[in-house]
């Protein structure tokens, strides 16, 4: 069974940062895009950012110059470094990957950033 687990999330003045980790375990033959979603109250859910295997990677418009998102393919993991965050940042952040050709989602951590 595979599972990922976010972790990082927390409370933030504007402007300051996090970086959310998502790990991913179990039985696993390969991962291919992973990615990061928000969902702030009342919103549908939203990319935030995704990366390939091989490094590409793609931004929504709203986070480009702020977000980095990153992996280690040795270790499962993918990253978010989020800098200069905006009370519109607000929301819960899940990770997406893909997981043997199947999907799979965290169970999402809270980001909150006071103005």
């Amino acid at each position: 069974q595979v599972q990922l687990v976010e972790s990082g999330g927390g409370l933030v003045q504007a402007g300051g940062s996090l970086r959310l980790s998502c790990a991913v375990s179990g039985s696993i033959f390969s991962i291919g895009r992973m990615g990061w979603y928000r969902q702030a109250p009342g919103t549908q859910r939203e990319l935030v950012a995704s990366i390939t295997s091989r490094g590409s990677t793609i931004y929504a418009d709203s986070v480009k110059d702020r977000f980095t998102i990153s992996r280690d393919n040795a270790k499962n993991t993918a990253l978010l470094q989020m800098n200069s965050l905006k009370p519109e940042d607000i929301g819960v952040y899940y990770c997406n990957a893909i997981v043997d050709a199947y999907t799979y989602w965290g169970q999402g951590t809270q980001v909150t950033v006071s103005s």
